[in-house]
């Protein structure tokens, strides 16, 4: 059979989880464009299919079929590779999946150009090019960019811990980390875009600094890397996901306290309000300590918007234990909730942990909090009324409709402006929409704004 890549060589790609992957499909993208490839919409026909694929979400499999489904209607003599944290931990499955021609480990996948080259059309099981995950010691710096306002830059990857429900670290390996001269070359890049905003990704973020040079030894911190990042000119907004409660020191919430470009906003992982279900969790803290960070964030940064992972139906969750962390939760001051349902991950501690908690337990509870959530943020927004904010605008125009976030994580919304896309705005937040997102007051403030 003859290779079916021929000109004119184009590619599609979609995206599943987290931000991580986003800047990694990016990254991929840009390789592909520069040897060649024309980049397409995933619905239109092209030669190579990419599907950066997710482990943390109960579906994989799922959604992994779905979108070979998609490709394969766009183009049946289309080539399906699939890349991703799904795709290392799953390789013979994924094989199997009708369309697949291609899997790539997490080693392979920044290779996948050499892949392509004499890649034929299967009529059987995949190609698979998977490396043990021992050996994903080394790091490959990436950035996302695109029709996006902000711009997702890693700056670390893979994780030590052994959380007992957790799967990452079998599907990303060992923590290691860009060199600070990198990021701040990276980020410099994007700047020079006219991108407005970057969030720092990573799977632990405030594990920075680790294999930075090859070896276990932190070279420099986490404070130091956002120190630096602080310098970089032509960046208004540098936002931090999400980092482990234990990592997030003082001297870090400080420095964003004080800051010329990071954003008040955490987003902090809880995973439980039980210290019992905590240390079953294998994590690396306790509720009081979570308690003194959120408590340091509300000290210094008031205003400042704080996002909360959390799990329910985790093995051995009873109700009692179950009410501690809505009780927790209920009494911190908090800005929103992510709320994820456990399910069982082949080969971790937690899937052979008893006191599995029935499904539909499992299911109220999220909508406990995900009620909760929706308090919290409403709560916080109603806080920020009357507040002189800068908003970043979005390109989307959704009925007439564009959005955006200020600098503490409050969607705002107005009438469309195509000049406003991509563009801050100094505003005063006016009333919450039935939407969720709230007004801005209209343009006879702007005296008013000019004068405070």
């Amino acid at each position: 059979m003859s290779n079916v890549i021929s000109q004119p060589k184009t590619v599609a790609f979609h995206t599943l989880g987290c931000k991580l992957n986003f800047a990694e499909t990016s990254t991929i993208a840009r390789t592909l464009t520069d040897a060649g490839y024309q980049k397409v919409n995933f619905d239109e026909p092209a030669k190579v299919y990419i599907i950066n694929t997710c482990s943390v979400t109960e579906n994989a499999d799922k959604e992994c079929k779905l979108h070979v489904k998609r490709a394969t209607k766009a183009n049946p003599d289309g080539l399906v590779a699939i890349i991703g944290c799904y795709a290392q931990l799953k390789p013979e499955e994924i094989s199997s999946i009708t369309g697949v021609d291609l899997v790539l480990g997490a080693k392979e996948k920044f290779n996948i150009l050499s892949y392509l080259d004499d890649l034929e059309k299967s009529e059987s099981r995949a190609e698979i090019h998977s490396c043990e995950i021992d050996e994903a010691d080394f790091f490959v710096g990436s950035y996302s960019i695109g029709d996006r306002t902000r711009a997702f830059l890693k700056v670390q990857d893979g994780c030590d811990y052994k959380c007992t429900y957790c799967t990452i670290p079998l599907a990303r390996g060992i923590s290691r980390s860009d060199t600070i001269d990198n990021v701040v070359a990276n980020a410099k890049e994007i700047a020079a875009r006219d991108i407005k905003e970057i969030v720092l990704t990573g799977v632990n973020i405030g594990d920075y600094g680790k294999g930075e040079f090859g070896n276990k030894k932190h070279e420099h911190t986490f404070l130091d890397l956002i120190s630096e990042l602080d310098k970089v000119e032509g960046i208004e907004r540098i936002r931090i996901s999400s980092i482990e409660p234990n990592l997030l020191k003082d001297e870090s919430i400080e420095l964003v306290s004080k800051s010329r470009s990071f954003v008040p906003h955490f987003h902090i992982p809880l995973q439980s309000g039980s210290d019992e279900l905590l240390k079953k969790m294998k994590r690396r803290y306790l509720t009081n300590l979570y308690f003194n960070r959120v408590n340091k964030i509300r000290e210094v940064m008031p205003e400042a918007a704080i996002g909360v992972d959390v799990i329910v139906g985790f093995p051995g969750e009873t109700e009692e234990l179950f009410m501690e962390t809505y009780n927790f939760l209920n009494d911190l001051p908090i800005s929103y909730l992510h709320v994820f349902t456990y399910s069982e991950r082949e080969n971790t501690e937690a899937a052979e942990m008893l006191g599995a908690v029935p499904i539909p337990e499992r299911k109220r509870r999220n909508k406990m909090l995900r009620i909760l959530s929706e308090k919290k943020k409403m709560e916080f927004y109603r806080n920020q009324l009357g507040r002189k904010l800068i908003v970043l605008w979005e390109h989307e125009n959704k009925n007439g409709s564009m959005f955006g976030f200020t600098e503490n994580y409050v969607r705002v919304s107005k009438a469309f402006d195509e000049n406003s896309i991509n563009q801050t705005e100094t505003i005063i937040l006016d009333k919450i929409l039935e939407d969720g997102s709230v007004s801005i007051k209209e343009k006879q403030f702007e005296d008013f704004l000019a004068k405070i």
